[in-house]
């Protein structure tokens, strides 16, 4: 069972950058109108945010990470650990957690670590993060999550192009003894790995090979896993907790596109203005898409929220925590 409680850690804050650089749905090429009427109808996704050729998921995260640093008054000199979360580092070595540690200038005390993690990933990066400070008694964290997934999707994959987009988060932890318990349950569905896969550019497969690098989707298995797998983890969740659905305040779930979306809220009974979505403006941005909602719908939510992050692995990652006096940053767009 994966299921654990974290105590004495407050999570304290949020921040999101998007790039400038949008595409509207609405103008693809190749799709008749009633095609692209009823694609954005079915996603819930009107515009998409796309990097540029030059610019990583660390960039993102590094500008929302000075963001939330300063609206928090934060000293650099205090934040002891640092978790980078992306499945679109900047190399393949050294991993990008120790080049943010020296662009933020934090100091050289501080440990980093590297977590190869999609669409659970924040909910991953926070078990992470949260139990490192538990154990270890440091004062101050920083959780940064985001991808140029686009990077990874040929233009003419007329499945995937609609869908995704790029974006960067930063999240702030703090040891506290008087904050609420956070509440983890995770599954692994290793066999169903290759539902959602990128084979170039690894161990895998020849680096030589010349191929371009791209992502592919099985994308109706991935729904079911997502509308059949999602509800019982959540459900263990409230059960092992002790939590009840009615004690909770929004429900954030990853972004993976709005008929997903609306199936959860309609399986849980949950009322839709529980469950934010930034799908229309921002589309599917993977592991980001989580706290990119939490930036955006959160700014005055008090008490306990869910999140629930759930896709490429297969995996599914849930927690409950407490919200209160959660800063969130203004958008960046960079």
């Amino acid at each position: 069972m994966a299921f654990f409680v974290t105590h004495n850690v407050k999570l304290k804050g949020v921040a999101s950058c998007v790039p400038r650089q949008k595409a509207m749905n609405a103008d693809l090429p190749d799709f008749s109108d009633s095609e692209k009427e009823k694609l954005i109808s079915t996603l819930g996704i009107e515009a998409r945010r796309i990097a540029h050729s030059d610019r990583c998921a660390s960039d993102l995260c590094l500008a929302a990470a000075e963001k939330l640093i300063s609206d928090l008054n934060w000293c650099k000199e205090d934040i002891d650990v640092l978790v980078f979360v992306s499945q679109t580092p900047d190399y393949i070595l050294p991993g990008s957690s120790s080049r943010l540690i020296d662009k933020l200038g934090l100091s050289s005390n501080c440990i980093g670590y590297d977590l190869n993690q999609g669409c659970a990933g924040y909910v991953y990066g926070l078990s992470l993060i949260s139990n490192i400070m538990a154990s270890s008694g440091f004062k101050k964290g920083l959780l940064l999550i985001g991808d140029t997934i686009t990077k990874l999707i040929s233009h003419e994959d007329k499945s995937l192009v609609p869908l995704f987009s790029d974006a960067g988060t930063a999240s702030a932890l703090e040891f506290s003894e008087n904050a609420s318990p956070s509440f983890f349950n995770t599954k692994t569905y290793g066999k169903e790995y290759e539902s959602i896969l990128v084979k170039e550019g690894a161990g895998k497969a020849n680096f030589a090979s010349g191929k371009t690098i791209s992502m592919q989707m099985k994308g109706m298995e991935v729904f079911q896993f997502s509308i059949s797998k999602v509800i019982p983890v959540i459900d263990e969740l409230f059960s092992l907790s002790g939590i009840k659905k009615e004690d909770i305040g929004t429900f954030v779930f990853h972004q993976a596109n709005q008929l997903i979306l609306d199936t959860l809220t309609s399986k849980l009974k949950l009322d839709k203005a529980r469950v934010p979505s930034t799908l229309k403006d921002f589309g599917n941005t993977n592991g980001a898409s989580i706290p990119l909602t939490a930036t955006l719908h959160l700014p005055h939510t008090k008490g306990t929220v869910l999140m629930c992050g759930f896709g490429v692995g297969l995996t599914i990652a849930a927690c409950i925590v407490n919200c209160d006096s959660l800063v969130c940053s203004e958008l960046i767009e960079l």
